[in-house]
């Protein structure tokens, strides 16, 4: 598996359209409650919303989109919602896969998924075997996933490797050592950011990925959050100035 340039280690090549976009798909629980409707509607809704931003994206060309689906945190919300939100996740499995795939569209799902049901480990299983290969956009689905959890999974398994290979414990680790390790190692780290429903943090997702991605935070519930929605995030990160530590007179330069 290739591995993808680092921000922090050489510069990466930048266009008008964002290669990889990640978002926080926050409000659906509020959505619901300010209509009066259980939390559970809201994320009924929410779904519809990622199929119509699957398809915005595949329309300008990104290439690459991870959306936060559920975090190592998010068990702790009500036993009935997690429930809920347990299911859906397998209908939508179940739907989508024969779409995803007759629409060159590859889904991946990335966190620690020993927890899930076996049920749900296996469809997991069956909808990377069914979209693999598609080349029209790269679907990550982070399920049970923390930043945190992903850094300390990467140098867990970077040390089972060394000690492997018989190499010395206290050997330095490089970032090029760490990084092939890390989920979505092979992908280009997320150009643009996206966080809905007006929270404006980055609650443990991707802490290592996002070291120079633009962030754009939107009050608009993550149901609200459209076609046109989502081009005015893109825009916006079309007026950034993307210098990775160099001045705007370098970039000028070029």
């Amino acid at each position: 598996m290739s591995q993808a340039i680092s921000s922090t280690q050489s510069i990466p090549d930048v266009g008008n359209v964002p290669k990889h976009v990640a978002i926080i798909m926050d409000g659906n629980g509020r959505w619901a409650t300010n209509r009066g409707l259980p939390r559970v509607w809201g994320h009924k809704k929410g779904a519809q919303t990622v199929r119509e931003i699957v398809r915005a994206c595949a329309e300008i060309g990104v290439e690459n989109l991870t959306l936060f689906a559920f975090s190592s945190e998010n068990w702790r919300r009500p036993p009935t919602e997690v429930s809920f939100l347990m299911k859906l996740f397998m209908r939508s499995l179940r739907r989508e896969i024969k779409a995803l795939a007759e629409n060159g569209i590859e889904l991946r799902v990335i966190g620690e998924l020993s927890a899930f049901d076996p049920t749900i480990q296996s469809l997991i299983q069956e909808a990377h075997e069914k979209t693999s290969g598609g080349k029209n956009l790269t679907l990550t689905i982070s399920a049970n996933y923390g930043g945190r959890w992903d850094i300390l999974n990467a140098m867990n398994g970077l040390l089972a490797h060394r000690a492997a290979q018989g190499v010395a414990l206290d050997a330095p680790v490089l970032e090029t050592d760490l990084t092939p390790f890390l989920q979505l190692s092979d992908l280009p780290e997320p150009d643009l950011f996206i966080r809905t429903g007006g929270e404006a943090r980055v609650s443990n997702f991707l802490l290592w990925q996002l070291a120079y991605t633009e962030l754009y935070f939107t009050p608009t519930y993550w149901p609200d959050f459209d076609r046109i929605a989502f081009l005015a995030a893109v825009s916006s990160y079309q007026q950034r100035e993307r210098r990775f530590g160099r001045t705007s007179a370098q970039l000028k330069t070029q």
